[in-house]
């Protein structure tokens, strides 16, 4: 056992009335790359928690480096080589990307702070990745792809012993996840330990020596990349085989329910498309093409410069979401944390305030209308979860993605955007999702989806439009689908 740097004996971890973890014993080595997979709820982030100090756990301990710890603080997890880049981001909007990376020395040095030194050395760190960052503008000013380039060169500047790696990359471009790959292989090679957790398989086969697979909270089963299959690895995650990942669909009709013409704003420059009825439309393109910025603009999030959308043949003039929500058009939008769920609100609210005026009397909310919707999205999407009357802020990130696309749903819209829909989604999660826009299409209902995932996009897409640096690059045919011809035209070719 002198090659284990990390070790987790009988931890549990209970919440009231939930066991997160229930009793789970892992090691990790030296210098390898271990994959940590699972569906959402399986118990990784509380795992993450437990390593980092984030959380105690109600029973067991952790071994670094063959010492006990009943549990750890972040300050003890950061002394012993400990770094990790979370999911969920938690950074200081107004402060600067160096001032972001820098976070803790920053704490440290008083009032007098070398601006300049600092940036350098950020400029230094995301240099690998080749994104646009300027070191010295407000964080919270940056696209969530950028956000998360930060997030990486933040816990790669500790000079940890022991990385862990949370759905890294989940917002960027193929890429700049070669960069990514290529900086953690370069990690392993300096002996230093990694975690990853990613729901792309793909990824996992790719970058990884081992995998530890949990399920419900409970150590299912560790493998050696090589002695598994993607199959296998899917099969032992959900407990149950899956037939096909992406469902056959084919509900298009020849009529235009959505049309955009010329729409202009931050980001996107004289954009037009048709949406048609049954029909699931796939927007391509890398970091700064403007996907999430024309999806705004649509749904009157973002103010346009100028542009028209048309519903069904007739003008309207969409000023805010609230006007959009009326028309029958929903968002789900990429930042669920930030512009989709209410986390100190209960699901049940959350999940019916799109459709109160359906479950009111007059001035009063039916409070059983309001129980039985949430019951029946909560159902119908599995959101994992204790009771209705518990708080977003409890969930996994992925059943927090699914309370936001229930609260879309429950206002019963005709066009749906899904701006990253399978965003930090297990699998077995995804295949539900996947499932549920092949029901809404049959049912007539019209989706665009935003997605940064190429086999999502050519699995799921009846058409597929390319955008470039804010403009319309080019648009694809079923017939024509090809991860070679998506990228050439994403890339200005």
């Amino acid at each position: 056992m002198s090659d284990v740097i990390l070790e987790l004996k009988n931890i549990t971890k209970e919440y009231p009335g939930v066991i997160a973890l229930d009793n789970v014993s892992v090691s990790f080595k030296k210098g390898e790359i271990h994959a940590l997979v699972g569906e959402n709820g399986a118990g990784k982030s509380t795992m993450i928690k437990t390593i980092t100090g984030a959380i105690s756990p109600t029973k067991g301990s952790v071994f670094v480096e063959g010492q006990e710890y009943p549990g750890l603080n972040t300050q003890q997890a950061m002394k012993l080589g400990i770094a990790a880049v979370y999911q969920e981001m938690i950074q200081m909007d107004a402060m600067s990307v160096a001032d972001n990376i820098f976070i803790a020395e920053y704490a440290q040095e008083g009032l007098f702070v070398n601006s300049a030194a600092k940036e350098k050395k950020a400029a230094e760190l995301l240099a690998p990745f080749g994104a646009p960052i300027d070191p010295s503008v407000p964080i919270g000013t940056l696209s969530m792809a950028c956000r998360q380039i930060v997030e990486i060169s933040k816990a790669l500047s500790q000079h940890a012993k022991i990385v862990i790696f949370d759905e890294p990359t989940a917002s960027l471009t193929m890429e700049e996840q070669e960069q990514l790959f290529k900086i953690i292989r370069n990690l392993k090679k300096q002996g230093v330990t990694v975690l990853y957790i990613s729901h792309r398989l793909d990824e996992i086969f790719a970058l990884c020596d081992r995998v530890t697979i949990l399920r419900d909270g409970q150590f299912v089963k560790t493998v050696d990349i090589e002695e598994t299959s993607k199959q296998d690895l899917i099969n032992m995650m959900v407990g149950r085989e899956l037939t096909t990942i992406y469902p056959e669909h084919g509900f298009r009709t020849d009529e235009v329910v959505l049309k955009v013409e010329n729409m202009t704003g931050p980001g996107v420059n004289g954009v037009s498309f048709e949406l048609h009825k049954g029909e699931i439309l796939g927007f391509a393109g890398l970091v700064g093409a403007g996907r999430t910025e024309l999806m705004h603009l649509i749904y009157g999030a973002t103010k346009k410069t100028s542009g028209k959308v048309i519903l069904n043949g007739k003008e309207h003039r969409i000023y805010n979401p609230h006007t959009a929500m009326k028309l029958g058009i929903g968002l789900i939008p990429e930042d669920r944390k930030g512009q989709g769920v209410f986390l100190d609100q209960m699901i049940s609210w959350n999940i019916s305030i799109s459709s109160i005026k359906g479950i009111s009397n007059l001035t009063f909310v039916n409070g059983k209308k309001e129980r039985d919707l949430a019951h029946n999205y909560t159902n119908k999407l599995k959101i994992k979860t204790p009771s209705i009357e518990q708080h977003p802020a409890n969930l996994s990130g992925g059943n927090q993605q699914k309370v936001v696309l229930a609260k879309v749903l429950a206002g019963s819209c005709d066009i749906l955007i899904f701006d990253e829909p399978t965003r930090g989604i297990d699998v077995g999660a995804r295949h539900e999702i996947y499932n549920l826009m092949t029901e809404l299409v049959e049912q007539g209902k019209s989706l665009i989806m935003v997605s940064s995932d190429m086999e999502e996009l050519l699995g799921m897409s009846d058409r597929i439009v390319v955008l470039h640096e804010g403009d319309f690059a080019g648009e694809l045919q079923k017939d024509e689908f090809s991860q070679e011809k998506v990228l050439q035209l994403a890339s200005g070719m």
